[in-house]
């Protein structure tokens, strides 16, 4: 019987190790892939405060092993199902815990076209607000048509020189009043109807291949391309103790609560409007401290 076992080993679900240890709790962390997150892959990050710059893959570096030297215990499995009873089952074991902390995450839609890995934090991007500072005074292109690609666009324009918007339809989903003003900025170029077939360059982007709806090919000269298609959470095998909305992220009341008690859901796998390294560490440390505290109360 574990305190507290915590599924992903991202920042959030790292912090909530980190502040579960401190308090003297049997800790079990459960992560299908490799510690650390998305932000692992980012070139650098800085934008954390106290912090200049350092890169992502060293930020969690740091946490696992800040994790680690308080003894800290990591499994490498992949969670199959959880119950109302604290069981988690993996793909090796199974697992009782009195409180869970579901911190998954969520991962960015790829566009699945050549190079796209391989470019990341090498000219590809998929957070503006992330990686916007490093493109000042350059060319950027925007790939998406919903709030978060017209926003990004809106950010980016007041960072770079030029934007380009590429999206594969006429009309956007974004909601008009975002759409309205993005139309409004003077170093904005929309290129509708279009998708991005090609990224081109030797060891950075240099360049994307555009395709419209009659298949005209064209190369635009750009320093990043910033990809803002969606995310996708990967909860549905926690659907039978929370609740999910309709894009498959956690519903939590009061920050960090599920339906179920002693059950919680930290960082991006949680419905949330902000979906950064701070927030998703602000999301750690609160589930932990919450589940230590009920558990107390419960004593």
């Amino acid at each position: 019987m574990y305190d507290i076992i915590i599924i992903g080993a991202g920042p959030a679900g790292l912090t909530s190790a980190l502040y579960a240890l401190r308090a003297n709790k049997n800790v079990l962390i459960l992560e299908a892939k490799s510690y650390g997150g998305q932000i692992i892959n980012a070139h650098k990050i800085v934008n954390y405060p106290g912090i200049e710059e350092i890169s992502g893959f060293d930020f969690a570096t740091n946490l696992y092993q800040q994790v680690k030297k308080l003894n800290g215990e990591v499994k490498y499995e992949t969670v199959l199902h959880v119950d109302e009873d604290k069981f988690v089952t993996t793909n090796k074991g199974k697992y009782q815990a009195k409180s869970i902390i579901i911190a998954t995450g969520a991962e960015n839609r790829l566009l699945n076209i050549d190079r796209e890995r391989e470019f990341v934090g090498k000219g590809i991007s998929y957070c503006a607000t992330c990686d916007g500072a490093f493109y000042k005074d350059k060319v950027v292109a925007v790939n998406g048509g919903g709030n978060t690609a017209i926003n990004d666009a809106i950010y980016l324009s007041n960072i770079a020189s030029k934007v380009y918007l590429i999206h594969r339809r006429e009309e956007f989903r974004a909601e008009e009043q975002y759409t309205k003003e993005l139309k409004g900025i003077e170093n904005v170029y929309f290129i509708l109807n279009s998708t991005v077939t090609a990224l081109n360059g030797d060891d950075k982007l240099e360049s994307i291949t555009v395709k419209d709806k009659d298949g005209n090919l064209e190369d635009i000269q750009v320093d990043a391309l910033f990809i803002a298609i969606g995310q996708e959470p990967k909860n549905e095998i926690f659907a039978n103790v929370v609740k999910l909305n309709q894009f498959g992220y956690i519903e939590t009341d009061d920050g960090v609560h599920t339906k179920t008690k002693g059950i919680y859901a930290a960082g991006d796998a949680r419905v949330k409007t902000l979906r950064q390294l701070t927030t998703a560490v602000g999301d750690g440390s609160v589930a932990a401290t919450m589940a230590i505290k009920e558990m107390k109360e419960n004593e």
